[in-house]
């Protein structure tokens, strides 16, 4: 197998199974292709850091990072501990570094790790960055006439210290609420507890232990991976639970009474108060798959909604040219400009205790009180694992569907193809309900793997069952065409 073959560079890094296709051998080779961008693009003089998560092998695959950079010359900050994703990031940033690589799979089951490049400005490198990392893939790298460097560092404690230096946590113990933290064995475990502790805040913790194996979950902050959550806040009494993904850049959440909370209300409740509590200047973006809430509040106020195709890159994009007050993603990941241009699950756990804390409200109040003012939204999403023909057909046939046309049992109102395609549909389910939100239906194609995934915003949960169930079996009417 050429190893060069099994290495390709998405929006954030590469990714691949340990001991299958993610090797040392191959870890070497996106390590090299970063290393030429380093040297050809930026001012490799500043170096890299280089931060590992808690999965299997991780601190030996950033080890082996950090030796190549060395032996191309450049200066490696290389992390001492299990570092959080956005912790390297404001490293990077604030040590005006060239650039940080990032050993993690993020949310991904056990088997996975990955390489994720960050770039200068302390976030997801543009699709023209990684694109460039991705064109050094097949050349050799030479060494240099002297190695450079390997310092072993911890990020961590100047990261907690401006997450604790960016709510206000005297406001957050004054509250007298109480927190579940839960960082699904993942690399935010200790961070939230230790800022909390200092302060006497109270809280639980739990899945905090180091386990590479995420016993019995993904560590990502949905169902069904978070009803530990769901079962420990209520059992401790908690008037919020805050959860991290594998890496600490995404968030999740459940109420007092265990109801999740996702992340389309979480981007609402924060987008409210920063806008109205805050009052920060800045547009507000979303991704093509989120909710339509978000676009209700920013027109409240009279600021700019940019809606942009699926994945984080596209919020960076806009933060590196617009004044962007904050931005999201269907999956928890929410970036706060005046912190980072990156995803921050630590910092947005911490911003809706904060929240909390203002509005003198648990979650669950918070998100009634956001229904009752904006119109109950209701969200819900399927990942259909079909074979590609099928997929391709139910794709066909969808794009060739128009205003007047039906889906999902509904007359289409209209039709939107940003990323996927989108149907605005008439739900009679809908009529009658003050302020309803809109109903949309979003089918949107794997261009890597046989997964189809269906998205749906309504007005209530019922109307989004009703939908994604009547979606699924049009897609399934193409097996029997």
């Amino acid at each position: 197998m050429n190893e060069t073959t099994v290495v390709k560079f998405g929006t954030d890094g590469w990714r691949g199974i340990i001991a299958d296709d993610f090797t040392f051998a191959n870890v070497r080779v996106a390590a090299r292709a970063i290393a030429h961008y380093v040297l050809k693009h930026e001012d490799a003089k500043a170096g890299v850091c280089v931060g590992w998560d808690t999965r299997f092998g991780s601190r030996s695959f950033a080890r082996v990072v950090a030796e190549v950079m060395a032996k191309a010359g450049i200066p490696v900050a290389l992390a001492s501990v299990i570092t959080p994703t956005p912790a390297l990031s404001y490293a990077v940033r604030e040590r005006k570094a060239a650039g940080g690589v990032m050993i993690t799979s993020s949310h991904n089951p056990a088997e996975w790790n990955g390489v994720k490049y960050k770039a200068s400005y302390g976030g997801s490198g543009t699709p023209k960055i990684m694109t460039s990392i991705e064109s050094y893939l097949d050349e050799p790298l030479p060494d240099a006439a002297k190695k450079a460097h390997i310092d072993e560092v911890n990020f961590n404690p100047e990261y907690i210290t401006a997450l604790a230096r960016f709510v206000d946590l005297h406001a957050i113990k004054e509250s007298g609420y109480k927190f579940l933290i839960d960082s699904m064995y993942g690399c935010g475990r200790g961070v939230i507890a230790s800022i909390f502790s200092r302060r006497e805040i109270p809280f639980v913790e739990i899945r905090n232990e180091l386990n590479p194996l995420f016993p019995g979950i993904n560590p990502e902050p949905i169902l069904p991976h978070i009803k530990a959550a769901q079962i420990a806040v209520v059992a401790e009494k908690c008037d919020a639970g805050l959860i991290t993904d594998g890496d600490a850049d995404r968030i999740g959440a459940v109420d007092e009474h265990g109801n999740v909370v996702d992340a389309h209300k979480i981007l609402a409740v924060l987008t409210k108060w920063l806008i109205e509590r805050k009052q920060w200047p800045g547009d507000v973006t979303r991704a093509f798959n989120t909710t339509k809430m978000v676009d209700r509040i920013a027109a409240k106020h009279g600021r700019t909604l940019h809606e942009h195709g699926i994945g984080f890159k596209y919020v960076v994009d806009l933060m590196l040219v617009r004044e962007i007050l904050i931005g999201g993603e269907e999956s928890g990941g929410v970036g706060v400009s005046r912190h980072l241009p990156e995803r921050d699950g630590l910092l947005n756990a911490l911003l809706l205790a904060n929240v909390m804390a203002d509005e003198k409200m648990t979650l669950g109040e918070l998100v009634a009180a956001l229904q009752a003012e904006f119109g109950e939204h209701q969200y819900g999403r399927i990942d259909m694992h079909i074979d590609e023909d099928l997929k391709q057909a139910a794709i066909a046939r969808a794009k060739a569907l128009g205003a007047g046309d039906t889906m999902a049992e509904m007359r289409v109102l209209r039709v939107e193809a940003m990323d996927g395609i989108k149907f605005f549909l008439d739900n009679p389910a809908c009529v009658g309900k003050e302020n309803a939100a809109e109903t949309w239906l979003l089918l949107r194609a794997s261009g890597t793997e046989p997964l189809l995934r269906v998205y749906c915003e309504s007005c209530s949960t019922d109307s989004v069952t009703a939908v994604l169930e009547a979606a699924r079996t049009f897609v399934l009417a193409g097996s029997t065409a």
